[in-house]
């Protein structure tokens, strides 16, 4: 399980996130959303202890992410290219991240194998540097890193961003699979209602840093989202 306790950031006079209480159960699909600077990225920057809380803590399967380490071994995210090595190529930073999760050469060829159809043929073998790749490409390599050495805790910013339509529906596959799993947790933020709705089991939207909606995903529920952010 996931808690949020307390949690505060602020910059000067300015709150950018204010949660009092939340908390993501293990094995939920996680969705995310509301508009820019609603605090989405700085909720997922502060579970994975880039910047400090003003107030307040998140624990991550038990471990506070701010004092302790222990979690990283079983999460993982992509937030934006700057996850990225630049100067690697996709095979080198896919073996680099499989080295640090403790995965063999094998086990990352296997992962790659299995998402070779979400590459459409533009990551592998093209002997191009990270820094060299579109942005959308960029992001596929960052998403499926992510998920080197079967982490229970996966947080993806944006996922859908950049991204063309046909690589988009891969994408939701993949997520909707791990899903699956009751052993992993995923958080997605994203603009995207419509995406967002269709990989969660549960929304949560934020408005200026507060919690304004929490609602277990429906038929209804793109419909509610559409309604609250139209006004």
């Amino acid at each position: 399980m996931i808690e949020a306790i307390n949690l505060s950031k602020t910059y000067g006079s300015d709150t950018v996130l204010n949660i009092e209480y939340l908390s993501i159960p293990k094995g939920e699909s996680f969705g995310l959303v509301g508009n820019n600077g609603a605090g989405k990225t700085t909720f997922f920057s502060l579970l994975l202890d880039l910047i400090q809380p003003s107030t307040g803590h998140i624990m991550n399967h038990g471990v506070q992410v701010n004092i302790s380490e222990d979690w990283k071994p079983f999460t993982s995210a992509f937030i934006d290219e700057s996850f990225l090595i630049g100067y690697l190529t996709p095979e080198e930073y896919f073996y680099f991240i499989g080295d640090l999760r403790g995965q063999n050469k094998a086990d990352v060829d296997a992962l790659l194998d299995k998402h070779r159809e979400f590459f459409n043929d533009e990551i592998l073998n093209g002997k191009k540097y990270l820094r060299d790749l579109s942005k959308g490409n960029q992001k596929k390599v960052g998403i499926i890193a992510a998920l080197i050495g079967n982490p229970e805790v996966i947080i993806l910013d944006e996922p859908f961003a950049n991204l063309d339509p046909t690589t988009q529906i891969r994408l939701k596959r993949i997520i909707k699979e791990l899903a699956d799993d009751p052993e992993v947790t995923i958080l997605v933020s994203s603009h995207d209602l419509l995406h967002t709705v269709e990989v969660s089991n549960r929304i949560v939207a934020l408005h200026k840093g507060e919690v304004v909606k929490d609602i277990a995903t429906s038929e209804e529920t793109l419909k509610e989202l559409e309604a609250f952010f139209a006004v």
